[in-house]
């Protein structure tokens, strides 16, 4: 029987996405999503913990990201969990753990103006969209 390797996540963009275009025309676009988790102490003091996700998307994924996400906007997150190694510029073996996405939906609209807030009073947030990443042909199960 085969594994599953599934992550959802809800949170806000700690940063713009950064996208880089790849040789053949791919896209990929990495950027952090910051989870917030709410506890009370032995003391009883609300305690709250943020956890900083690291976040891959690539092509038609990473080109929505590049057009609709900005730093601070609350989005839904589904993918896969990666671990990667890399050398640095000193020549040492570092790794990464990433979530690769598979779908990502917009949730409470895009930030707007200065300080994320509405331009116009009154002004309506926009519907949820949802993008998928769809799977290469390689990746089939038929």
């Amino acid at each position: 029987m085969a594994g599953v390797n599934k992550v959802i996540l809800v949170g806000n963009l700690g940063k713009d996405p950064e996208v880089r275009h790849l040789e053949g025309g791919v896209s990929v676009a990495h950027f952090t999503l910051a989870t917030n988790e709410y506890y009370k102490d032995k003391q009883g003091n609300r305690v709250e913990r943020t956890e900083w996700h690291n976040i891959s998307a690539w092509r038609g994924l990473a080109d929505m990201a590049d057009k609709f996400l900005k730093k601070g906007q609350q989005v839904y997150i589904e993918g896969k969990l990666r671990t990667r190694q890399y050398q640095d510029k000193d020549q040492q073996t570092r790794y990464i753990t990433e979530i690769i996405a598979d779908e990502i939906s917009m949730l409470g609209g895009r930030p707007q103006g200065p300080g994320n807030t509405p331009e116009v009073a009154g002004a309506v947030a926009e519907p949820q969209h949802t993008f998928r990443q769809e799977p290469e042909l390689d990746q089939l199960p038929f």
